[in-house]
């Protein structure tokens, strides 16, 4: 195990000395990359999951930075796994030595920041059902907890908005009741009512209602790149539906 450790810190050291290089963009970037996947395999050989962790985060901005998309995401969702299994490892030995199960916070957020980038590229690649599983999880997670639980509004409506992408306003009407049961504080908010406009605009076909449920929802808070992609993607869909319904007449 110990000569595994070594190779993963070998093979990082060579990668960060290769991104801090002056060769050419794309070819420091695809060779830290490999550099770092290389590191990041043996530290999970040698069941270094918390170090396997990081350097996947790592190896993600490589992906990144190439605009690997689907690449990175595949990178997030190994440093969500290797954190879970770190976590899971401390939580065999806590229980071994009969004291409470403990979970490092640091550790949990990290998990968690990974989740919601697997969540993001999901929604991107159009993985709509992966994106709502993810999201729904945080905002269940977040409910309890007072230092997370400003989050779930937001958690609910990105779940919401892939929900409507999924082009099946009956989902998405349950899902909205689900959500309220789920968080009674959430009927109140804007993002509740930018949900339930979006709904009936698409129920509707009406893009005009649409248009409007959006601006008077960003009058009040800035939509940010990804939220501002689905609803693009949202409202041409709808587009197309009001042409089809208009050529029928």
């Amino acid at each position: 195990m110990g000569d595994q450790i070594a190779k993963g810190e070998e093979f990082l050291n060579k990668a960060e000395k290769k991104i801090n290089s002056w060769a050419l963009f794309s070819s420091k970037y695809e060779d830290a990359a490999e550099l770092y996947e290389n590191s990041a395999n043996s530290f999970k050989i040698a069941k270094a999951w918390d170090r396997a962790a990081a350097v996947y985060i790592k190896l993600a901005g490589c992906h990144l930075k190439l605009d690997s998309r689907h690449d990175a995401a595949s990178a997030y969702v190994a440093s969500a796994n290797a954190y879970k299994k770190n976590v899971s490892k401390r939580g065999d030995i806590m229980l071994g030595a009969g004291t409470d199960l403990f979970q490092s916070e640091e550790v949990n957020t990290a998990a968690n920041q990974c989740k919601l980038k697997v969540a993001e590229f999901a929604a991107q690649q159009e993985q709509y059902p992966k994106a709502i599983g993810i999201y729904e999880d945080m905002a269940r997670q977040s409910l309890n907890n007072k230092l997370l639980n400003y989050n779930v509004k937001g958690y609910l409506l990105n779940a919401g908005l892939c929900q409507l992408r999924k082009d099946d306003i009956v989902a998405l009407t349950n899902a909205l009741e689900k959500y309220q049961d789920l968080d009674p504080t959430f009927t109140g908010t804007r993002e509740c009512k930018l949900l339930t406009d979006l709904a009936a605009a698409t129920d509707e076909e009406d893009v005009g209602k649409f248009t409007d449920a959006v601006k008077e929802y960003e009058s009040m808070t800035r939509l940010d790149a990804w939220k501002t992609t689905i609803l693009s993607r949202a409202n041409e869909a709808l587009k197309e539906k009001e042409l089809r319904g208009h050529d029928l007449t």
